[in-house]
């Protein structure tokens, strides 16, 4: 006989983590994941910071509501984040200030001066910048553990080593077959799957929404300069680069989006090269070694807005996917929301409509 949970979800990253904490309270949980340990993916892969500006105006609601959380629990560190602008950039610099300002962000204009206090050694043609003071640092690692624990606190049970191989209708809920062989049954089934998630709306004969996972290439270098412990994070306007210090090296990206099978990726050598050529023109720090190098998926629907919502049609099936790269610093807020519309409660902080599943219908 198959062991029957309220809620089986699809994914222990720090999406399906977070929710399992939430609905663990609520009911039964069963927690599902193909790897070997939770967060292997895009989870453990991450730059790991919040700001709020990054992923565009309609994502920023989900990180400003997630600060609260993350700060209680102590997850953040300060950090900072500037944006920098060549000379010529200097109106779409002016629009991002006002935008986000408009959503009541702090992000102030800073003048080339200003920016040489903050980025030793920067090269001429940056000459315009925006300063973000509340961007902070998060204890990646440290949140998702919290989440894992406090969903097994309440009862939900992990499996590892858990691929979803199949899913029927059955009754009021599913049947759910493993690809260890064991099955399961469940009344809701929750797609918090990363780059695999159109796979396992198809595998639960679901429509699959077009959520196209993308390989990002980080590289952790040794400089000369050693980066100062309060360098900010660093981005270019035109979303060429980040980086960022961690502990006396360097983590630089070339903010690379090259759309790819769901699977473990691996960086490629062009996109390092890549990413230091960037990182050259920026400042005229000597780069002694590229110590380390990884990449991982950063999954987007069509619009580039997460999914959060029960699929068109099929109130037994649950959408928790497309976080592209700031899944992280929204997962609080996310998590929120989407416990909310599970158990049908009213909305809180965050307007559920834009993230609706039924925007593709």
């Amino acid at each position: 006989m198959s062991a029957s949970y309220d809620f089986a979800i699809v994914g222990a990253g720090i999406a399906g983590a977070s929710l399992a904490a939430g609905l663990a309270s609520q009911g039964s949980v069963l927690l599902l994941e193909a790897e070997d340990r939770p967060g292997y993916h895009a989870t453990g892969r991450s730059a790991a910071f919040w700001t709020e500006s990054y992923g565009g105006p309609r994502v920023q609601p989900l990180t400003t509501a997630s600060f609260d959380y993350l700060n209680r629990h102590g997850f953040l560190v300060p950090r900072g984040a500037l944006t920098l602008a060549r000379d010529g950039e200097r109106a779409a610099r002016d629009a991002f200030v006002a935008e986000f300002s408009a959503l009541g962000v702090r992000v102030d204009a800073l003048d080339r001066a200003a920016i040489e206090r903050r980025l030793p050694g920067l090269a001429d043609e940056w000459q315009h910048g925006a300063w973000e003071p509340d961007c902070q640092d998060i204890d990646v690692a440290g949140l998702h553990q919290h989440w894992l624990a406090e969903a097994r606190r309440l009862g939900a049970v992990l499996r590892c080593r858990a691929a979803l191989a199949g899913a029927q209708p059955a009754g009021e809920g599913w049947r759910l077959q493993l690809a260890d062989g064991s099955e399961a049954r469940a009344g809701l089934l929750i797609n918090a799957a990363g780059a695999w998630a159109d796979d396992i709306a198809r595998i639960a004969g679901v429509a699959a929404l077009g959520i196209q996972p993308y390989r990002r290439t980080v590289a952790q270098l040794r400089t000369d300069p050693q980066p100062p412990a309060d360098l900010p994070l660093v981005l270019g306007l035109d979303g060429s680069f980040y980086f960022k210090p961690e502990s006396g090296r360097l983590w630089l990206s070339p903010h690379d989006e090259t759309p790819s099978q769901p699977c473990d990726c691996a960086p490629e050598e062009l996109d390092v090269a890549l990413a230091i050529d960037r990182f050259e023109a920026v400042v005229d720090w000597r780069i002694e070694r590229v110590e380390h190098r990884w990449a991982g998926l950063r999954s987007f629907a069509p619009d580039r807005l997460p999914v959060y919502g029960f699929a068109p049609g099929n109130p037994r099936f649950f959408w928790f996917a497309g976080q592209g790269g700031f899944g992280i610093q929204t997962a609080p807020a996310a998590a929120d929301l989407a416990l909310r519309l599970i158990l049908g409660d009213k909305p809180g902080p965050v307007d559920p409509e834009p993230y609706d599943p039924q925007r593709f219908a």
